[in-house]
């Protein structure tokens, strides 16, 4: 299954999502910048035209069809190892209603998230650079987000300490995830349920090329406890 633009833009449409020609634009010229600096830095694998609009683009879309509240009034989104900005970009290309938080722990990535935001003329869109185990202990930052997301950044059991500790009361974690998505849930459930998280619902689908994927949509039903999360590293090498 290719997925040039014109396919892209279909299928946004098909499932919900109409692009201006602004937003179309917008696309193309993140494409643009995201393999002129991949020649610089590693930021992506993949550089295919249609391979990039497919499995970044549309892949980030993906929680705009299951999450449609995402579409309505302006809510807060935090992206968690935001890279070279999937989901957090697309999602703000196509829903500029949005207000979006990115954080990156390397400089490098920080800088090109910056460059796309003022060469996009993105609004409500602010970039940091730091580990999320150091903003998650911030009280500006802390349980203060609508939403928080993550994408290919670690297996749920990890992943919920490092996201968890942003969203707020009745807020939610968007997780995304490929074919381990059951297996990781199963595994991650008790690291979920301290840090104050409960399973809502579970969304298997494929995308346009039938590769794989699940989103799990986890309320936040309880105060994260105030030592999560731990200090920087240690989520990762003592999940709970």
């Amino acid at each position: 299954m290719i997925l040039d633009q014109e396919a892209f833009v279909k299928s946004l449409k098909e499932a919900g999502l109409t692009l201006s020609d602004q937003q179309i634009d917008q696309f193309d010229r993140y494409f643009s910048l995201l393999v002129e600096t991949n020649k610089e830095f590693n930021l992506t694998a993949i550089t295919d035209h249609d391979e990039v609009y497919l499995k970044h683009f549309y892949d980030s879309l993906t929680l705009a069809f299951y999450q449609p509240a995402l579409k309505v009034a302006e809510p807060t989104l935090i992206d968690i190892g935001s890279g070279a900005g999937f989901p957090a970009i697309p999602l703000k290309i196509a829903l500029p209603n949005l207000k979006v938080t990115l954080v990156d722990s390397l400089n490098k990535r920080v800088n090109f998230l910056k460059t796309v935001v003022a060469d996009l003329g993105l609004e409500n869109v602010t970039v940091l650079h730091g580990r999320a185990e150091d903003f998650g202990q911030d009280q500006k930052m802390r349980e203060s987000f609508d939403y928080a997301t993550a994408r290919a950044v670690a297996r749920t059991a990890v992943l919920a300490e490092y996201t968890l500790p942003f969203v707020k009361l009745g807020g939610q974690l968007l997780v995304m995830k490929g074919s381990a998505g059951e297996d990781e849930l199963k595994a991650g459930k008790k690291s979920l349920q301290t840090l104050g998280g409960q399973l809502k619902e579970s969304f298997t689908f494929t995308l346009p090329n039938q590769d794989p994927r699940m989103i799990q949509i986890i309320d936040k039903v309880q105060q994260t406890p105030k030592k999560y999360p731990r200090q920087a590293g240690t989520p990762s090498k003592k999940p709970l």
